[in-house]
């Protein structure tokens, strides 16, 4: 993230020629006005849209921040010195122009895509998309799961955002969590270094974001709410959380997560599960499991699973859609041939 440039007149990239609006400090300019106002890296290009919109495609490089969600600006003042520029769009023009005008009320520069995503793509422009897969509950709550890497997930639940083992540098490629909206709660698995990050969770705290975590990693956070397994909280939102076990078998690993330690999650909202295994091998306890919706599963030797277990412990539980995570070098192909036929979608994203 660039924190300063030297301010610019803001027609030196697209010319006063393609401003359509009143104030000064707004250019409304079609596609190919902001396909150039956009390669100045001195430009933040922000996609104002729903997360899960930007999730089906975004413009490459852009930072989603939902303009009609509270604290929108809150989160502008984190990510944006005064002296930036910004360059924002939306599906069709409508949203931008709620944000151009908050922006440029502000003081900010604001460069805005007229047209909107749709007209972008119908030029042909290039479009990326995250690595995120949408779910709905019976009852049609949405949720949006984010790859982030490693052991690290976002979830989206209705409007509750939540993050297991968020780290920053521990785990690369780096992940700056001061762009991404405050947690509602944050799950810690365990207390190694890929897994428990303070700064990372000092960048996702808010005001009224709860911690849930082992009791030795809340005594190294120096706050939180310890769980055991069988432990269970409730979120506002009626979002459940289970602490279950995670723990090594094998004799040779039972040094890394030895048992009792450790936890592993379940979530549970509108009758959907999602369960997150932690770093664990494949423990008896798995097969008392409910019915899962969603699950992640390790598979990193010699730390957790092989992926003969990982194969065993999916067919153990049986979820309707296996994440393998925290897999770093192990070859993903031999898990999605062994579960080839086994009725699970197996989705293989960027944890390593």
């Amino acid at each position: 993230m660039r924190k300063s440039f030297l301010a610019a007149v803001l027609g030196t990239v697209i010319g006063v020629s393609g401003c359509k609006a009143q104030n000064p400090n707004i250019a409304s300019v079609g596609v190919d006005g902001f396909e150039k106002a956009i390669l100045d890296p001195q430009v933040l290009l922000i996609d104002v849209r729903t997360p899960e919109e930007y999730a089906e495609g975004h413009i490459p490089g852009a930072i989603n921040v939902d303009v009609r969600e509270n604290g929108f600006m809150d989160r502008i003042f984190r990510i944006m010195t005064r002296d930036m520029r910004a360059a924002v769009y939306c599906r069709s023009g409508n949203r931008s122009k709620t944000a151009r005008d908050m922006l440029a009320g502000y003081g900010y520069m604001v460069y805005e895509l007229d047209p909107g995503f749709i007209a972008w793509t119908e030029a042909g422009k290039p479009v990326v998309r995250d690595e995120s897969d949408v779910f709905l509950t019976p009852n049609g709550t949405t949720i949006v799961l984010y790859c982030i890497k490693h052991g690290s997930i976002g979830m989206k639940i209705a409007d509750k955002w939540i993050y297991v083992d968020p780290v920053g540098r521990a785990a690369q490629p780096a992940t700056d969590y001061s762009i991404l909206p405050k947690a509602d709660a944050i799950l810690i698995t365990h207390e190694h270094g890929d897994h428990l990050d303070a700064d990372a969770i000092g960048q996702l705290t808010g005001d009224d974001t709860r911690i849930f975590a082992t009791a030795n990693c809340c005594k190294q956070l120096g706050r939180g709410d310890a769980m055991a397994p069988g432990d269970v909280r409730t979120l506002d939102g009626g979002i459940g959380i289970k602490a279950v076990p995670a723990y090594n078998t094998s004799a040779d690993k039972q040094n890394f997560h030895p048992k009792g330690r450790d936890n592993g999650y379940l979530l549970t909202v509108d009758g959907f599960t999602i369960y997150v295994a932690g770093d664990t091998e494949d423990i008896p306890e798995m097969k008392d499991l409910p019915a899962v919706d969603v699950a992640f599963l390790p598979c990193n030797l010699p730390y957790t699973m092989s992926p003969e277990q990982l194969d065993n412990a999916a067919r153990t539980i049986g979820p309707k859609v296996l994440f393998p995570y925290h897999y770093s070098s192990t070859d993903m192909t031999k898990v999605t041939d062994m579960l080839e036929g086994s009725g699970i979608d197996v989705r293989i994203r960027r944890y390593q």
